[in-house]
């Protein structure tokens, strides 16, 4: 089944590992979001990124999430790998099999987001 809605930022706090030149640099991102439409709840994503430069990153972690998804309740954990690239975020994500509590246990959950404006996203989660 494909949901859909949006997801707001609602936490973000960024830290330098390591920094070369011209904007190259490894960075830990921890994040908090907020739900909303078919998949509505809280997140925690920890991020690491690698940034090529200002305006291109790649970054890869892991969210957890807790809430309901399709009238689904439970909690599940993410695996992101995505992008950055002028001001855009997107990313593909696939949930960790035995991750998942509740209603949502057993459940295949993969999805992909794309920022719009505003610390917003766009989302699409497929749940089988």
């Amino acid at each position: 089944m494909e949901c859909k809605g949006q997801f707001l930022i609602t936490r973000w706090e960024e830290e330098t590992l390591s920094e070369k030149c011209e904007g190259v640099k490894t960075s830990h991102a921890s994040i908090s979001q907020a739900y909303s439409g078919d998949m509505a709840g809280e997140a925690d994503i920890e991020f690491l990124m690698s940034y090529q430069s200002p305006a291109e990153a790649r970054f890869t972690g892991f969210e957890s999430f807790v809430g309901v998804i399709n009238g689904l309740r439970g909690t599940v954990t993410l695996v992101h790998s995505g992008k950055f690239i002028g001001g855009v975020a997107s990313s593909e994500f696939n949930a960790i099999a035995t991750s998942a509590t509740g209603e949502l246990a057993g459940k295949e959950i993969h999805g992909h987001f794309q920022s719009s404006e505003a610390g917003k996203a766009n989302y699409t989660i497929f749940i089988d």
